[in-house]
């Protein structure tokens, strides 16, 4: 089946993020990383979805003119929007401990946009999952940035962790979406392109 779906496409992950890579390890897709170091600066009149679309899409134009046609590159990106901003990756441990205290006992939206670009297609997407933490104390984020480090992530946290189990109530839509990639839209966007290029 997979063989089938992809056609005899190569896929090149634009990403450093070991979080996609296993993503695309475990849907058993073989793939290689090609990294280039991108300007991630959006337009500040951008809300929402718009900046995660907007910077996946800004990343796949790093390759222009270096995709064959066998060829399928894939960048991501993740942000947070919460109370009408947008709440990338902390600067420090008091940029992390700030961000998670005003989490506490509340919702916030993570979106993780997609961009997958061939030689002579692109198609870009994203999902949204709502997320609500319960109330954390000081100490509980204290421990939580102290031993996992999270400061390589959007939000400055990561649900697969400790204060994924004990801090969140309630999430609505994708979990791997919140780790980082939509796995199920991925998998059918990829599919979809695969197959519309070679009719």
């Amino acid at each position: 089946m997979l063989s089938q779906s992809l056609r005899g496409y190569s896929l090149i992950l634009a990403s450093a993020s070991p979080r996609r890579a296993q993503f695309l390890r475990d849907l058993n897709l073989p793939f290689e990383v090609r990294i280039k170091q991108t300007d991630e600066h959006y337009p500040k009149d951008l809300k929402g979805a718009e900046i995660p679309l907007y910077i996946a899409q800004e990343k796949a134009h790093a390759f222009s003119g270096e995709i064959t046609e066998k060829e399928i590159l894939i960048t991501a990106d993740t942000l947070i929007w919460f109370e009408g901003k947008a709440i990338g990756k902390p600067k420090d441990y008091a940029d992390a401990m700030a961000t998670l205290k005003a989490f506490s006992g509340k919702t916030h939206e993570v979106i993780t946009a997609v961009c997958l670009k061939g030689k002579e297609q692109q198609r870009a997407f994203y999902e949204s999952t709502q997320v609500t933490f319960s109330a954390l104390t000081p100490e509980m984020i204290d421990y939580y940035l102290t031993h996992y480090q999270p400061f390589d992530k959007a939000g400055s946290y990561g649900i697969q962790e400790w204060i994924g189990a004990v801090g969140i109530t309630q999430i609505k839509g994708s979990y791997n979406n919140v780790v980082g990639f939509p796995t199920q839209r991925f998998w059918k966007e990829l599919t979809e392109m695969i197959a519309s290029q070679a009719i």
